[in-house]
């Protein structure tokens, strides 16, 4: 048998193999293989991923675009490709840097719990070595939006915008919304009170591999923490109310884990704060209506221009 025959074959074999990993991933480890498909767009939208030091370990950050820096904060338990369904429209007119926090994504701690101290040391390691003193518009999505504001606080100097996307910082935003499910139902009971009902219900075998996750993810090692040392990096109003950034909250109205009420609990304190509903969308307004969700933030960030 010829030689390039042969190599048809072990092309066949090679192809039918991956797509059978693919298939058996899509089905048993649906969270992973969407996580990896999410980081794969930022790299063919242009980014690139590098590594930043830190005491925690290397930080993972995707770096793309020219002109005014946007930081892209995810939550707890997502990753930096949590945003590549909007990272696409910021590329032509800004320098998009997005980061995977610590503990989370590719950066370090790979394992043991998540100190909200180590994920706010690592952002700082990630503006002074990526901003190199410009100003900095942060954009944050829960967590996120919790992480932007403790940087504002801290550092009024580096962060001119903050824009909130279901997230913040100020004390008392008790919920009871099941992170951590342990069963098909409680995952399923955890995703009606995080999106609009107007979506497609979630299936069986994502709820699932969110049951399997839900023991060993980063949101765990994060939560593990919620009684120790999560409370000290939260803002009571005299704190927030020393935010002299411009504040944008873009919030899901349907999210019943930071609810709007909250939202409108920070308007009221924050010194300059605008409050803008997306209504029939939930937690993760990038996810669940990113062309809503990109319109929204491209028309804010334009008139911050203006």
């Amino acid at each position: 048998m010829h030689t390039w025959t042969w190599m048809l074959i072990i092309l066949a074999v090679l192809l039918a193999a991956g797509l059978g990993a693919l298939t058996w991933l899509g089905r048993k480890r649906p969270l992973a293989l969407y996580a990896w498909s999410c980081r794969r767009a930022l790299t063919k939208a242009g980014l690139r991923q590098h590594f930043v030091p830190s005491g925690q370990g290397p930080l993972s950050v995707f770096v793309g675009g020219t002109g005014p820096l946007l930081l892209l904060l995810h939550g707890a338990g997502d990753q930096a490709g949590t945003w590549a369904k909007v990272v696409p429209a910021l590329l032509g007119g800004y320098r998009v840097i997005l980061p995977d926090l610590a503990g989370h994504g590719d950066s370090a701690p790979a394992s043991g719990t998540i100190e909200a101290a180590a994920i706010v040391a690592g952002l700082e390691a990630v503006i002074g070595a990526e901003a190199q003193g410009q100003p900095v518009t942060v954009i944050g999505n829960s967590l996120g939006g919790w992480m932007a504001m403790v940087l504002a606080q801290r550092h009024p100097e580096w962060v001119t915008r903050v824009i909130a996307v279901n997230g913040g910082a100020l004390k008392g935003s008790a919920s009871s919304v099941n992170l951590l499910p342990k069963s098909r139902r409680e995952a399923q009971e955890t995703m009606s009170q995080l999106r609009d009902p107007s979506n497609p219900a979630v299936p069986n075998f994502v709820l699932d591999d969110m049951v399997r996750r839900a023991q060993s993810s980063p949101l765990q090692r994060f939560v593990a923490t919620a009684n120790t040392t999560m409370g000290d990096w939260t803002l009571d109003e005299a704190e927030l109310r020393s935010i002299q950034a411009p504040v944008t909250l873009l919030w899901g109205t349907a999210d019943q884990l930071m609810t709007l009420g909250y939202a409108q609990r920070m308007a009221s304190v924050l010194p300059h704060a605008e409050l803008i509903p997306i209504a029939r969308c939930g937690h993760i307004p990038q996810q669940e209506a990113p062309e809503r969700f990109q319109e929204t933030l491209l028309k804010v960030l334009g008139e911050a221009q203006v």
